[in-house]
């Protein structure tokens, strides 16, 4: 392997300091990163956030997901939604999503063919 290698890049590490400690499982913004806590972060210790593969997590519960929408990660409201403005690109829908689900299969990172992201 070449000797500039530094990982494969599925995870990141992440120093909480947020204020507030951070669940397993919780989504975390860092730049323009979503990411998924893979243990529980104190507040002013280091993790390890995915930033890749699939991942259930909260939704507005009063919208439609269809499978391959664009997702992007709400701070406010600390959900999933279909609206970039003022909000964080996540990925693709891996699943959909009905109305009343408060919860979406989200592959993060990914691309697809979305073109109201700058690359």
């Amino acid at each position: 392997m070449a000797k500039n290698h530094v990982q494969v890049g599925a995870t990141m590490p992440w120093t909480n300091g947020t204020g507030s400690d951070v669940a397993s499982g919780d989504v975390v913004v860092v730049g323009n990163f979503v990411g998924v806590a893979l243990g529980d972060i104190a507040d002013g210790a280091a993790g390890e956030l995915a930033i890749e593969e699939v991942w259930e997590v909260p939704k507005n519960n009063a919208l439609v997901i269809a499978q391959g929408d664009a997702v992007y990660w709400d701070v406010a409201d600390g959900e999933m939604n279909k609206t970039a403005e003022d909000n964080y690109y996540a990925g693709l829908a891996f699943a959909g999503a009905a109305e009343t689900a408060t919860t979406v299969k989200v592959k993060l990172g990914a691309y697809g063919l979305l073109t109201n992201l700058e690359a």
